[in-house]
Formats: C-alpha cells, structure tokens, sequence
C-alpha cells in the first residue's frame, strides 16, 4: 500500500471543491483498496502514545466558529481492533501504545477520508503523537510500521507543512508570507531529493522553519508518512499552495504517480 502526507488546511475543506479536495480525490482512486488506514493526526497530540481500539469511532467535531453544516458532517468508517492490537505490537517495547476507546476520529482524518475515501467504508483507525519527543523519535517510531503496508493498510498522515495560526490572512486573494514559501520551498527538494535527515532536524532550518512550525503538531505527520519510504520507491506531490498566508497545502504520496 502506499503512505500520504495530506495538508488538510481548513476544517472547511470537508465540504467544499476545490483543487486541493479534487486531488485528495484522485488520489483515493488510484490508490489499491486498503483493508484499513491506519491516520495520524496533527489533533490528536497527547502525553505517550494511543492507538484507536473501538468498533465504531465517532466522528470528532474539534474546532469552533464554523458553519453549523460541517458540524452535521459524520465520517461513519468502522474501527479496527485488531489494527490497533496489530500497530501496539509493532511499536513495543519502544513505546508501551495505549488502547484508547474514547477519541475517534478527529477533523484532520475525517476532512480528507470524506474526499479520499467518501464512501467511509474501510476501517480507520487513530495513532496518536507523543507531544514530549523530537522529531527524530517519531521519525524512528514511524519505520516500525511499515510491515503494514505490506499487510494492505494505507497510513495517512495529516497535518500541513506551513501552519502559522498566528499570522493567518482570512482574505481569499492573501499572498503567500516569504518565509512560508521559502520554507515550503525547501521542504518540496528535500522531499524530492529524498534527504529525510534535513526533514527531521527542524530547528537547523532556522527562521523561516520557526515561523512556519511554530509548533510541531502539524509537521510531524509528514515524519510518519516519509519514514515509509524504501529505496525503490519514489514521492509524489499532488497538489501544493499556500492559503491565507500561512498555511501550507503541500499533499506528499509515496508509492504512486503524481496525480
């Protein structure tokens, strides 16, 4: 199976068409059918790890001051118990990984599977990022999946490469900041000279990375889905752009053609 970096942007991206969801599309159609995903969320950043374990994840609505419509949005995919029996085995004894019963599925999963998988019909489970370890532990961590890739299940992370709340232009025709570009710039060759390393140490890419990742909730997806990557296969980028200034739209595939 393949592995999907997804910059999910706005919450708003659940029920609009637009360039960004008309690739999330693409991609969920020439992807092989998974037998489960296995999501890992900017929003769900949490003390130690957890992994999803219910039948039936509820559909998470974490944000506010949106339309009541996208409130109504319900992503109603199973869950996996066994995925999630499978993903802790995998990670020990690196990581003693929670079963948790009370998450579900937050907005960063949900808002690209309604698009990527619209028919909510493939088990979905969530692995949650440990907020207290650097990059490189979850880059690491990550390389202990891969065995389910081979096993038929998609991993998908989540989040947004530039992603400044603070700076944020609420203008549709807002022009990207310089840093933001400069910086989206830069993670668009690494990924695609393969130098993961760069990737992983965030805080040698100086400003324009402190600006532009002024938390690591949302860049550490991309860590899990980059750690996918074997020798022989190369990365894909779907779609990109910045939107509102400071928030990156980058979409990163690893084992399929661009879209």
């Amino acid at each position: 199976m393949p592995a999907v970096f997804f910059g999910h942007g706005s919450p708003m991206n659940a029920l609009e068409q637009n360039r960004y969801t008309a690739a999330w599309r693409r991609l969920g159609e020439s992807a092989p059918q998974p037998k489960a995903i296995l999501a890992i969320s900017a929003h769900w950043f949490t003390r130690g790890t957890a992994v999803t374990a219910m039948d039936r994840p509820r559909t998470i609505h974490d944000f506010g001051g949106f339309p009541r419509e996208l409130f109504e949005v319900q992503y109603p995919a199973p869950g996996d118990p066994k995925l999630a029996a499978r993903v802790r085995e995998l990670l020990a004894p690196a990581v003693e990984a929670a079963l948790d019963n009370s998450w579900g599925l937050d907005h960063g999963a949900w808002s690209v599977l309604v698009h990527a998988c619209p028919r909510a019909d493939v088990p979905v489970v969530q692995l949650s990022i440990d907020g207290a370890k650097p990059p490189r532990f979850h880059y690491e961590l990550a390389q202990k999946l891969t065995p389910l890739r081979d096993e038929g299940v998609l991993i998908v992370g989540s989040g947004n490469v530039v992603h400044n709340l603070g700076q944020i232009q609420w203008t549709g025709d807002a022009k990207p900041y310089d840093w933001a570009q400069r910086f989206n710039n830069e993670v668009r060759e690494f990924l695609l000279a393969r130098n993961h390393e760069r990737l992983i140490d965030l805080a040698a890419l100086g400003d324009d990375a402190r600006l532009s990742v002024p938390t690591p909730d949302h860049y550490l997806p991309l860590l899990y889905v980059i750690a996918q990557q074997r020798k022989d296969e190369t990365l894909s980028l779907p779609v990109d752009g910045i939107e509102h200034g400071s928030i990156g739209m980058l979409t990163a595939a690893i084992g399929l053609p661009a879209g």
